[in-house]
Parts: structure tokens; sequence; C-alpha cells
């Protein structure tokens, strides 16, 4: 008798350690990215996850359930960011997998969700490879890619009637595909444009003497820069101590965003075209709300990354209510077509491609009494079909999904 009642009891603990969380009254976002290395972004972009938490528990969780965040550090490295996701999978027992900061971090981890069959909702890397080369139907993106971003900057950069122009940029995923999407774009608005000088550096290794030197000698009338963090930062002063950038207009991606303004100090350029977030002076009602929270909880001001880690987890909670589970097929139909209230406005997942209309901020740089803003600046609706390739480009592209 005693046997059998312990066979049962052992059977059942067995079952409710094998069961899926969201099975035993919590949902588990496993999350992953590259903390130590990134860490101007990815802080404020954890901030924004939790509040984001905070408030859909407050809310009564979804379906009924609350909602916890497991994270984990990859080392910017695509083989530790594969290893930790199987952990968050297997050992974690995760029901959706979120995260990644750098896009070769993020293909490998979109890679791994394509092998396993598991959803993936990637918040920040912007190679085009992640939604349309080679996109899969398990990984969905929240931030838009660089083609999108190359894109409201082009028409931007055809008005300055520059024809000769210099590239620099990280020499990784995430810089190529910057680099190509500019190119291509510009070559079809402004067919005489040349392209006279490239500079691709170590990705946080950036020699920024010779690479503004090697620009320098080039002679450009304008450039198009994709280096940030750190390598901004060198490249920026080096710039402007030997005078690179005086006279000469410069377009760049990221630039604008708070993160790495605010560590240029008053190294802060003046009149760059830019993408990034002007927090301070975004007056929307749902930028208020998430500003005014954001600012509560923390009392800090809110960075993109703020931004990005809060919308990404609003929008796993909200293709998980769509869904009414955390199943794989249920989840990647759910996200299809999504609507998602964010800080930039209401935002949807594009059902050819997986990749949100989340859009982006372009103005340009002013340096404000020694700290660097953004003027001049819109919001460019990434919901406007000018800025995404053509269904019938992506079809192309995603031929292999």
């Amino acid at each position: 008798m005693y046997k059998s009642v312990f066979s049962v009891v052992g059977v059942a603990a067995l079952l409710a350690a094998a069961a899926p969380a969201s099975a035993q009254g919590v949902i588990k976002i496993g999350e992953l990215n590259s903390y130590k290395a990134q860490p101007a972004f990815l802080e404020p972009y954890k901030k924004g996850m939790e509040l984001a938490v905070d408030e859909i528990n407050a809310a009564g969780g979804v379906n009924g359930k609350k909602i916890e965040l497991i994270t984990r550090d990859d080392n910017a490295n695509p083989g530790d960011a594969v290893r930790v996701a199987e952990e968050l999978v297997s050992r974690e027992k995760i029901d959706v997998l979120t995260g990644t900061f750098l896009s070769n971090t993020g293909l490998a981890v979109a890679d791994f969700a394509k092998q396993k069959k598991f959803f993936f909702l990637a918040g920040e890397p912007l190679t085009d490879k992640m939604t349309w080369q080679g996109g899969n139907q398990y990984t969905f993106r929240l931030r838009p890619g660089t083609y999108m971003q190359a894109s409201m900057l082009v028409p931007e950069a055809v008005k300055l009637k520059k024809k000769r122009w210099a590239v620099v940029y990280p020499n990784y995923e995430y810089g190529q595909s910057a680099v190509a999407a500019f190119k291509q774009l510009m070559k079809a608005a402004q067919p005489d444009v040349e392209f006279v000088a490239e500079q691709a550096t170590p990705l946080g290794k950036v020699d920024a003497g010779s690479v503004v030197q090697a620009l320098a000698d080039a002679k450009p009338d304008a450039i198009f820069n994709v280096l940030f963090g750190a390598d901004l930062s060198k490249f920026v002063r080096e710039g402007n101590t030997r005078g690179l950038f005086q006279g000469r207009e410069v377009v760049s991606v990221l630039t604008g965003e708070p993160e790495y303004m605010d560590a240029l100090k008053d190294e802060a350029p003046n009149g760059w075209i830019v993408t990034g977030y002007p927090w301070y002076a975004i007056n929307t009602p749902a930028h208020k709300a998430f500003e005014q929270a954001y600012q509560a909880k923390f009392k800090d001001y809110p960075r993109l990354g703020s931004v990005v880690g809060y919308s990404m987890i609003k929008s796993a909670a909200a293709g998980i209510a769509k869904a009414k589970s955390t199943e794989t097929d249920k989840l990647v139909a759910a996200f299809k077509g999504l609507q998602v209230d964010t800080p930039f406005g209401k935002i949807s997942y594009r059902s050819e491609d997986n990749q949100s209309t989340m859009g982006a901020y372009v103005g340009r740089t002013k340096n404000d009494g020694g700290k660097g803003i953004m003027v001049d600046f819109q919001y460019l609706d990434g919901a406007d079909a000018k800025y995404q390739p053509s269904a019938a480009d992506v079809k192309k592209s995603r031929s292999t999904d």
C-alpha cells in the first residue's frame, strides 16, 4: 500500500517538474543578451523589461497567470548565445524566448529557434537577415532593421546633393547589412552617387586615428557612419580633432540615441542627420505615460533601450493573450498581424515577414551647451510601405522559410 502511494506521489512530482511553466500558474519569458559587452543600451533595456513585467502582473497577468522574466548573458558570442538559449528552453522550461542585441548573436538564436521549432521574439538585432534573407517562421523582430533605417535616412541624404560618399562601419553582420542597404537605396535614388572610401573596423576595436585619416584622404563630400558605442565616441573625438567633419555632411545610424549621444558630452557633433530617440521632446500621450512611469520607478530618464525592452515584453504578453497559449504554433499564428501599444504608438507584426512596424525618429544632432540632443526631428512610421521591401521581394528573400 505504502509503495503504491509513494509511487503515485513520485510520478506526480516528476510530471510537475516536466510540465511547462505556464501549466503551473506562471508564464516564463526567457531572455538573453550581451549585458556585459553593451551596458549603455542593455541596462536601460533591462529596466524597460522590468517595468513592463510589473505593469502586466499588476493588471492580473496574462490569461490569469503572472509573468516571470529569466535573463541570461550571452557574452556577445553566437556560440554562447545558442548554449544559453538551450539552457533556458531545456533547464528553465521557459515558455517564450526573447532578446539578443548584436546581429550575429541574434542570427544564431534565430537559427536555434528554427531548428528547435521554438518561438523567438528578437528585440534589437538589426540585420535584415533576421526577418528577410534567411528569415524563418519562428522568429519575429521588434526594432526596424538596417534596410528600414537606411530607407528613412536616404531621402534626407539625397537632399544634400552630395556625389562623393565615404562609409565607415563595424565589420560584422549589422555594419555590413546597414552599408549594403544604404548603398542600394542611394544608388536607386541618386544614380550618379560615388562611394570613394570604405572603412570597415573591428567591432569594439576601432583604430580611430587611421580611420579618420583614411576618410580625410579620400576627400568625400559626405560620410555615412554606422559606428556606435565606444567606437563612435573614439571616431567622433578623433574626427573633431582632425577636422574631418568641418564643411562635410554626416548621415549616421543610431547616433541620436541617448545611449550614445550622452557619452559624447561636449564632443557631440552638430548637424548630423541621424536616427535616434529624443525622449525629452516627445509629447504624445503614449510616450508621456511611459516616460512618467519609468521615471517614477527608476528615478532616471528612459533611453531607447528602455523602449525596446518594454515594448518587447508587452509584445510577448499581447501575443500570448491573443493565442490563449504559449504553444509555438499558436504563438506564431497569433503574432501574424498582432497589434501592440508601445511608447511610440500602436505597432503591428507583419504577416509576410514577422517584422514589426515600429518606426524611428529622424532628425539632426545639436550640441546644446555641452550635451548632445536631437532637433528638427520627426517620427517615421514603419507601417509606411516605402520603408519596407515589397511583399514580392519579401517572398523571394524568404523562399527558404
